[in-house]
């Protein structure tokens, strides 16, 4: 008899701990750690699932007071050695519960972990006879019969239109069999084969130096068309060659058809393919296909990371330098941290790839920690797009209001015209407007945080989202005197009404959040654009990462500024990514491309350098910033947020919280708020945040949670609190 240290599944962070269970000898010989099973919790022995963490003898214990497990739920452990590894990094370096970690790494339903059972009629030895020949029965035994295709019970009855009573009847005289098989959930479409590409000299030399250097961890700073993906999938063929598993993680849903595209028509259809928008069954079927070792290669975003491998040989992660490869989500782990995490364990290769890296990357490169290999060319020498910047104060000056630089409806024009494709690039992020002035491009901005205000609504004034400083909306410029000072914001559904008034004959179609809420409509969007059935592209952050038209000859980028004047210390580093990215997009194949930039701010570095696509000029400027204003990579921040329906406990529940961290601040660390968020109100939630800049350890984290959740446990049971470190936005 032995005792289990089991985690139940309980989002109460009273219960983020082990409970010990005796196992009955009965099951002793069919439990292992890892597994599945039902446990009797509490004084009314309420059955909970639990996942065995660790199993010990009995030596250290009081087996009295101890309960016994009540079952097994499954046969197998669902969680492997390497699981239980990862779910400890998981809740030591993102504060999260065992239920958290557990949540992210195993699918949320495993209810088929045992297979489908499907009909068929074959081999039963039972013709149909009497009552059982009317025309009902005989038409569903017909059907099963001679249909190649395999169906459950459930898919069968949808498929014909038939009453799931009649093929009980049929099941239970024996005319037809049920058989377990399993039957997964995802695309086999057939792809066109994509031939081996021999790569050039630059792109070889990259492959070798991965393949042969003692280090595990590469950047692959190469600009955009530079070959990064045929990179990937040589060093991906050379861990087939090996016998070895590859992960290769895309930022957005977008990516994925292309990607898939690609290493099916290189690879064969062997490859998982994972990300939010596939259905839980589907998740679970690819979930399942690794954890059974039928698959080698998985691609997919941030989650395919802590898919269940167990012999990694790489991980790549394209576009590194995309903020949405941090979760916003407990457990808000970074892709980055948790693959590099994972590689540690096999000794596996991760490689980083991007023309514009995160400082945060950069930064360990200077530092030797990572090995940095550079393509400085397009392949086949194809031209980098020609860019011009349009200063939109000139346009103001001049009497064009609208949303086009003259220039810009002048190129359209021409590019429709000589059958061209063109992509309309919105720089938004979020949904917080700045305050500027049309007339000379001056910002608004904290006199105390250097990070531009935010304009609200309803109290008419201007807020800083770090500090909480508080001005009323100006109504005059304080450096021009221009009375042209506007909130700023623009949709895409508003670009896209712009086109059709202004090129009535052009198709236009947008690839934004409202267009791409059905699981395949990022594929039918791509697809679309691919084929040529649409002239223009209009769309925000999606439509720049790693996307390859070879009919696009025109990028526009609407206004540079959207980004620029987030309330973000990232907001300038944002903009430069995004305009080099969305450059990159233009002039891929055999025709020239060309780029306008629309901007209030020309002369900003981020923008100088991004037309210029230096990414050195401005990573030397933007890493002084960060230094000198004391900014994450060399401060870290933590960002608390209070939520409520109820007003007035979301703010004094911060300011409580607030309270408690200067009260106990014995080390002075810099506290901010507390203050409003900058979307103040979600699903009639209202919002609070504090801030604490300084460079703290994980201890101080945890014990800063712990008290968080005294206080919300004390009195504010309304009130919901999250702690993120080192966020993405402070939206």
């Amino acid at each position: 008899m032995k005792v289990a240290n089991i985690a139940v599944s309980s989002n109460a962070d009273a219960l983020d701990k082990l409970f010990s269970y005796i196992i009955n000898d009965d099951i002793e010989a069919n439990i292992n750690i890892g597994q599945r099973v039902l446990v009797p919790f509490g004084k009314t022995n309420k059955l909970l699932t639990g996942y065995i963490i660790s199993i010990e003898e009995p030596f250290n214990y009081d087996m009295n007071k101890l309960k016994y497990i009540h079952s097994t739920i499954e046969e197998f452990p669902i969680l492997s050695y390497f699981d239980l590894l990862l779910i400890d990094f998981l809740r030591d370096s993102y504060f999260c519960t065992y239920t958290e970690a557990i949540s992210i790494i195993i699918p949320k339903d495993l209810k088929d972990v045992k297979g489908n059972k499907i009909i068929n009629v074959l081999n039963t030895g039972k013709e149909l006879e009497g009552k059982y020949l009317k025309e009902i029965y005989q038409n569903i035994w017909n059907l099963i019969k001679h249909n190649p295709n395999e169906y459950t019970k459930n898919s069968f009855s949808k498929t014909f239109n038939i009453s799931s009573s009649s093929i009980n009847t049929l099941l239970k005289k024996g005319f037809i069999i049920e058989a377990p098989k399993v039957v997964y959930r995802y695309d086999n479409k057939e792809y066109n084969k994509y031939d081996i590409i021999n790569l050039n000299s630059d792109q070889k030399n990259v492959f070798d130096k991965i393949m042969s250097s003692e280090k595990k961890k590469f950047l692959i700073r190469g600009v955009t068309g530079s070959g990064k993906t045929e990179i990937y999938m040589h060093l991906v063929g050379e861990m087939l060659e090996c016998g070895k598993d590859s992960i290769i993680l895309v930022p957005e849903i977008a990516l994925t058809p292309q990607m898939i595209e690609r290493f099916k028509g290189r690879f064969g259809s062997s490859i998982a393919v994972f990300h939010s928008k596939l259905s839980q069954g589907e998740r679970f079927d690819q979930w399942q296909r690794v954890k059974r070792g039928e698959v080698k290669i998985a691609i997919g975003t941030r989650s395919a990371a802590l898919l269940p491998f167990n012999n990694i040989g790489m991980i790549i992660i394209d576009e590194e330098h995309e903020p949405s490869y941090k979760s916003d989500f407990d457990p808000k782990y970074k892709a980055h941290e948790v693959c590099e995490f994972r590689c540690s364990l096999f000794n596996a290769k991760l490689v980083l790839g991007s023309a514009t890296p995160s400082l945060e990357t950069y930064l360990e490169v200077e530092k030797g920690e990572t090995e940095i290999l550079t393509l400085e060319k397009r392949v086949n020498d194809i031209p980098m797009p020609k860019v011009t910047v349009i200063d939109l104060r000139e346009e103001l000056r001049s009497g064009n209001r609208g949303i086009f630089s003259t220039l810009l409806k002048v190129k359209i024009a021409e590019r429709l015209k000589r059958k061209e494709q063109i992509i309309l690039f919105l720089n938004r992020r979020g949904f917080s407007t700045f305050v500027s002035c049309r007339s000379c491009g001056y910002v608004f901005k904290c006199s105390r945080c250097d990070i531009s205000l935010t304009y609200h609504f309803d109290a008419d004034n201007m807020k800083c989202h770090y500090c909480g400083e508080t001005t009323a909306a100006p109504k005059i410029c304080p450096k021009c005197s221009s009375k042209y000072v506007k909130y700023f914001g623009i949709g895409t559904q508003k670009v896209e009404e712009e086109i059709k008034r202004l090129f009535p004959g052009a198709k236009a179609i947008r690839m934004d959040f409202d267009t791409t809420r059905k699981s395949n409509s990022y594929e039918e969007i791509y697809s679309s654009f691919k084929n040529n059935e649409a002239d223009i592209l209009i769309g925000t952050q999606m439509v720049v990462k790693g996307l390859d038209f070879k009919n696009v000859t025109l990028v526009g980028v609407i206004a540079a500024d959207l980004t620029l004047n987030l309330p973000d210390y990232k907001s300038s580093e944002r903009t430069f990514q995004l305009i080099c990215q969305v450059a990159g997009r233009s002039g891929r194949g055999e025709k020239e491309g060309e780029v306008i930039v629309q901007t209030y701010c020309p002369d900003h570095f981020s923008i100088v350098s991004a037309v210029k696509n230096d990414y050195l000029n401005f990573y030397n400027n933007e890493i002084q910033i960060r230094k000198l204003m004391e900014y994450p990579p060399f401060t870290r921040l933590l960002l608390i947020n209070l939520s409520s329906k109820i007003e007035k406990d979301a703010m004094d529940s911060a300011k409580k919280i607030h309270a408690m961290l200067k009260d106990e601040n014995i080390l002075g660390y810099n506290i901010l708020g507390p203050s409003p968020c900058p979307l103040y109100k979600i699903k009639d939630n209202y919002r609070y945040q504090i801030m604490i800049k300084d460079y703290f350890d994980n201890d101080y984290i945890k014990q800063v949670k712990k008290n968080i959740y005294n206080i919300i446990k004390s009195k504010y049971f309304d009130v919901t609190a999250t702690i993120d470190l080192n966020p993405n936005s402070l939206l």
